[in-house]
């Protein structure tokens, strides 16, 4: 195996993708243990990787989604894979012009996914078939193994920085405590509000598991989704402590870390709350969890099998998706998250 010396992992956007490329860079970092290892992310997921463990560095890519897709972004994007040194380029990136990009480079060993034809800018290519669905996360470590590297074991990981439970008792939270988000589906490269659990479906979950669990409702959403967490709060009627725009990444690595269970969307937070070490259940609908669920050892996929667009959410939702008709119902959604979770002893 050639022993590189200095890797740029290239993946700009979103948060859940990112999350789970850390599965990559854990496989990365145990293959080259003293490369210089540095993740091209962009000003809205970077975030996530403050302080990881695994990287050197982090390049700020600017807040587009894919900031190569402008006459301009695409010459900053080529400088930008020139300006490191780098011997090793490990892209994650479905693009035709991120291949370009790469080709442009310089870089000697150009390793990257190649969906129909567009990897032509990469030495190292991983094929893979847009229409089979596999894991997200097993799509980008597949850029690892064409490049040799073994990746057993290897799964999503962000560091929890500090005691877990020290963000709940700043914030008077008792334990034992369930997280609960009612956001998601927005982001720089997509939205698609239709995959968030309807508020009232989730609110009465989120009562029922409480109550089996004696334990106190947090919910976390960010400074956007006020409106939305308002809607949630009109269905509940078990006292809850609200964490609205207030903490940062690090902080509710924290929280999911030592929540009785974390229960979201599709959504990045989420998946970071899956990689923070938390027992994550996210809920599907018109997403499909064999494409886009958490790769971590404790989480868990609430979803109601649906027939869904066979190239995943970049054809777009099914528009004739129906929460109610067509989603996990509470009861079944209860049913497993008990099944998993056990009420506490009396």
């Amino acid at each position: 195996m050639i022993l590189y010396r200095r890797i740029l992992l290239y993946l700009p956007c979103c948060i859940g993708d990112v999350v789970l490329a850390t599965a990559t860079l854990t496989a990365l970092r145990r293959a080259y243990p003293g490369a210089h290892i540095a993740w091209a992310v962009g000003s809205w997921s970077k975030a996530v990787l403050t302080d990881h463990p695994l990287l050197d560095e982090i390049v700020d890519t600017g807040p587009a989604a894919l900031p190569f897709k402008s006459i301009s972004g695409f010459i900053n994007t080529v400088r930008l894979l020139r300006a490191g040194n780098y011997d090793l380029l490990v892209s994650l990136v479905r693009s035709p012009l991120m291949s370009l990009a790469a080709l442009a480079s310089g870089i000697p060993t150009r390793a990257g996914l190649d969906s129909g034809g567009r990897g032509f800018g990469y030495t190292v290519r991983a094929k893979i078939d847009p229409q089979t669905p596999r894991l997200e996360a097993e799509i980008y470590l597949d850029v690892t193994r064409a490049l040799g590297i073994d990746t057993s074991g290897c799964y999503a990981h962000v560091p929890v920085t500090a005691a877990p439970r020290t963000i709940a008792m700043k914030h008077g939270i008792t334990s034992p405590y369930i997280v609960i988000n009612p956001a998601g589906g927005t982001n720089p490269g997509m939205t698609m509000t239709s995959k968030r659990y309807p508020p009232p479906q989730l609110a009465a979950l989120a009562e029922r598991i409480a109550q089996q669990r004696n334990a106190q409702i947090v919910i976390l959403a960010g400074p956007g989704d006020r409106a939305l967490v308002a809607e949630l709060r009109s269905s509940l009627r078990a006292p809850v402590v609200e964490l609205v725009g207030v903490l940062s990444f690090k902080e509710i690595a924290m929280l999911a870390a030592a929540a009785e269970c974390y229960i979201g969307n599709d959504t990045g937070v989420t998946h970071f709350a899956a990689a923070a070490g938390a027992r994550t259940f996210m809920i599907f609908g018109p997403s499909d969890p064999r494409r886009y669920a958490p790769y971590t050892l404790n989480s868990h996929a609430l979803w109601k099998p649906t027939v869904l667009p066979a190239g995943g959410v970049a054809a777009g939702a099914p528009r004739s998706f129906d929460w109610v008709r067509d989603g996990i119902s509470v009861d079944e959604a209860e049913a497993r998250i008990i099944q998993i979770i056990h009420p506490p002893d009396p």
